[in-house]
């Protein structure tokens, strides 16, 4: 285990993680309701094929983004396992969410040097200012690397 992550599960750990409203759903769907209607009769294929182990299943049975530990490489492996036509990769977009940093609780706003939320942005989708102040840019495809990487958990994602 990194010293990041010993610190980041350290700070989860403390300040606890909440629950989203709406589901941060998987990117390949056209129709809320189908998740609803179809997952029901699955196996859950989705989940066991993910290579990143971030699809997770609710109670309802449909299934769920969750960015604790990895985030989503867009590999389509859920939507090509998918039976029941919920997920499809004609209908492949980007994950339905805003990331932001909150500027109050990240160590580069407060002048300490980390990169963490950088280093895994495999779409370069986090610009510094100088050594300090990161922000997201507009090659961000909420992918969800960074979150988990964050050591004082200042990377926030918003389902839309």
């Amino acid at each position: 285990m990194q010293r990041r992550e010993l610190f980041s599960s350290l700070a989860s750990s403390v300040t606890g993680t909440k629950k989203q409203e709406k589901p941060l759903r998987p990117p390949y769907f056209s129709d809320e309701s189908l998740f609803h209607n179809e997952c029901n009769k699955c196996d859950t294929k989705c989940a066991t094929v993910c290579e990143e182990d971030i699809i997770k299943i609710a109670d309802d049975k449909t299934p769920y983004l969750a960015f604790s530990n990895s985030g989503c490489t867009y590999c389509d492996k859920c939507a090509l396992s998918c039976e029941f036509g919920v997920l499809k990769i004609e209908d492949k977009k980007l994950i339905g969410a805003v990331v932001t940093i909150d500027k109050k609780s990240c160590l580069s706003w407060g002048h300490t040097m980390c990169f963490s939320c950088k280093d895994p942005c495999l779409d370069r989708a986090i610009d510094f200012k100088a050594m300090f102040m990161p922000t997201i840019n507009d090659n961000c495809t909420a992918c969800g690397f960074c979150i988990s990487r964050c050591p004082t958990d200042a990377i926030k994602i918003k389902v839309l």
